[in-house]
């Protein structure tokens, strides 16, 4: 069996924010109900480990949430900080227990993370992440995705070898072509960001589709289960969304089977 788990389902300045004393964000700092770190999932394989998707600047306090010490592998989707803030102390703590990180990206990602952080490298192998690879008996692929105004992330796609089991990670994302989407069809399960129940602004200042959309874009790609995560302070999980069935919001530790 393999369990996933939510250790980060908020977005780049997470909940609550630090400036903000909105209701969702004064709640997460009382009764913690929308306390949510930068986007994060836990992925416990018998075979594969403890695989770790993106590693913000919440990444040690998630590890301690999680009672964790350390990762088998850690897979990126892209070079923006709150998905690879926690690299320069997830070095560091390997550089102390002398044991070297290992992380799969695409080639343009690693190269973004060592031109900023060049010396990362001597604690941490980055292994190019352009073509299928195997985590236990997951078959995982990582394709481009558009981000908006932000540029560009990647998704993750796994597909079981014995029980065909498919599903797809994709935190990061707005305005897929054609060709895009074509990765999100068949899925067991499908875990993609967004940020607003229904974002206020232009569509091209944004990064990440709504619920609203999203909701739309489901009912197209049809996945058995979504569970949405890379939420901003304008998501209340007190609230009643009216969400369609096998749609819901991922929370901060939730865990799913496989």
């Amino acid at each position: 069996m393999t369990k996933l788990i939510f250790r980060g389902t908020g977005d780049s300045m997470s909940v609550p924010r630090i400036y903000c004393e909105c209701e969702v964000c004064e709640e997460a700092r009382e009764t913690q109900e929308n306390r949510r770190y930068r986007s994060s999932l836990q992925m416990e394989d018998q075979e594969a480990g403890t695989v770790w998707i993106d590693c913000g600047s919440d990444f040690a306090k998630q590890l301690e949430m999680a009672s964790l010490r350390e990762i088998d592998t850690l897979l990126i989707t892209h070079a923006h900080f709150d998905h690879i803030g926690g690299l320069v102390e997830w070095a560091d703590a390997c550089r102390w227990t002398k044991k070297r990180g290992q992380a799969y990206a695409p080639t343009e990602v690693i190269k973004e993370i060592l031109d900023r952080f060049p010396w990362l490298n001597r604690q941490i192998e980055f292994h190019s992440f352009d073509t299928p690879i195997m985590l236990g008996k997951w078959r995982a692929y990582s394709w481009r995705v558009n981000h908006g105004k932000n540029g560009y992330a990647y998704a993750f796609r796994f597909e079981h070898s014995e029980t065909n089991c498919k599903w797809v990670y994709c935190s990061d994302s707005i305005g897929l072509t054609d060709e895009q989407q074509q990765h999100l069809a068949d899925l067991d399960l499908l875990v993609l960001g967004t940020s607003f129940y229904e974002e206020p602004f232009a569509y091209e200042t944004r990064s990440v589709y709504d619920v609203v959309e999203a909701i739309e874009l489901i009912q197209k790609w049809k996945p058995k289960q979504t569970f949405l995560t890379h939420m901003s302070h304008d998501i209340d999980l007190r609230r009643d969304y009216k969400l369609p069935v096998h749609l819901q919001f991922a929370r901060t530790g939730m865990s799913i089977s496989l």
